[in-house]
């Protein structure tokens, strides 16, 4: 399964589908319309059943955020991301560097002295729509966690989409690579 936004990054999703269809993949994707839907439940809900039906899962964070039910709730992305992680998916994520960036130089206003959340009045930029996308890398890089006991929290960053389709390459090009880590 893909997990994206989709507005903005639509031709390099198309990418994205097409080499992991190429590779032999079945590929869920929303953007695509493959994710198999249950008519009688919601769009959301037929997004998290694929989560949790899926084999493996890849998480691609760009700075835009993505729609949700209601305002202030996480969008379905950010939702799928979640749940990836909580049910321990076989999972990689990738990043656009911009969210790495922001997220340093946002870091000090972030957060009060002793760690704690502090709301910051945030307007939506062009490489950052909102905060809450910063919270999408966090839950993808297990922050709520000591690093010596961090799994599965391997986001590789990438500026252009050239480079995402590397490390999708590197990851993803031998099926049976896949099949004998879902084995184990």
């Amino acid at each position: 399964m893909v997990s994206s936004t989709v507005y903005g990054v639509e031709p390099f999703l198309d990418q994205v589908y097409g080499t992991l269809k190429g590779y032999g993949y079945e590929v869920w994707m929303s953007h695509k319309g493959t994710i198999p839907v249950n008519p009688k439940k919601t769009a959301f809900e037929n997004c998290l059943v694929a989560v949790e039906q899926c084999d493996a899962f890849l998480g691609i964070i760009t700075g835009r955020y993505g729609s949700g039910l209601a305002p202030g709730e996480n969008s379905i992305t950010h939702q799928e991301m979640i749940r990836a992680v909580q049910r321990d998916k076989l999972r990689w994520f990738l990043v656009h560097r911009d969210v790495t960036v922001a997220r340093e130089l946002l870091k000090q206003f972030r957060y009060k002295r002793d760690g704690s959340p502090r709301a910051l009045g945030f307007k939506k930029t062009a490489p950052l729509e909102d905060l809450r996308v910063l919270e999408m890398y966090e839950c993808a890089i297990r922050q709520d966690l000591p690093l010596p006991q961090r799994t599965g929290n391997w986001v590789h960053p990438y500026l252009t989409h050239a480079e995402a389709l590397v490390y999708i390459q590197t990851q993803l090009e031998n099926p049976e690579r896949l099949k004998a880590s879902l084995a184990s």
